[in-house]
């Protein structure tokens, strides 16, 4: 089925927002606030490309045996035009470099948090063989402040005898 076919029933509706429209104009040379019809013949003209790009995408992929279009499909679809299938390789090169980037964030992310979980474990095995110990040292202080407490004493007469 050619993709005039079916752009029958896009007709008289806009598929993209006017203000998305507007602005990619502008950002191409265009005043600020363009005209309805040049907004409206923009639409009908990038809706057209974008349903013939993918109905030579889903033509390829169906002559490849398979139901789903790939990025391959429309590699293959654009291969005529160099100038598309450039900016469309390099979109995916960034796309990837962006993946690998949040793939290291996320392994770092990772080693910070199992080094936080070490560190709570740690603490915890502080606090359990921390609360023995300080029973010892709670019974070893009394011991000492009994004979401080002597100590004192003593201290007290030779402080006084003098």
């Amino acid at each position: 089925m050619e993709p005039r076919a079916r752009a029958g029933k896009n007709v008289g509706k806009m598929n993209f927002g006017h203000n998305e429209l507007a602005q990619l104009l502008y950002g191409h040379g265009d005043v600020r606030t363009p005209l309805n019809d040049t907004v409206r013949v923009l639409d009908e003209i990038l809706t057209e490309f974008i349903q013939g790009v993918s109905f030579e995408a889903a033509r390829a992929a169906q002559h490849a045996g398979r139901q789903k279009v790939k990025f391959e499909d429309f590699e293959f679809a654009m291969r005529r035009n160099p100038d598309y299938m450039g900016k469309i390789q390099e979109m995916f090169e960034k796309k990837k470099e962006i993946e690998a980037a949040r793939k290291g964030f996320n392994i770092e992310d990772q080693l910070v948090k199992d080094a936080d979980k070490e560190e709570k474990a740690a603490e915890k095995d502080r606090e359990k063989g921390g609360s023995k110990r300080g029973r010892k040292a709670a019974s070893q202080m009394q011991i000492g402040e009994e004979d401080l407490e002597d100590g004192d004493d003593d201290l007290d007469l030779v402080g006084d005898g003098s």
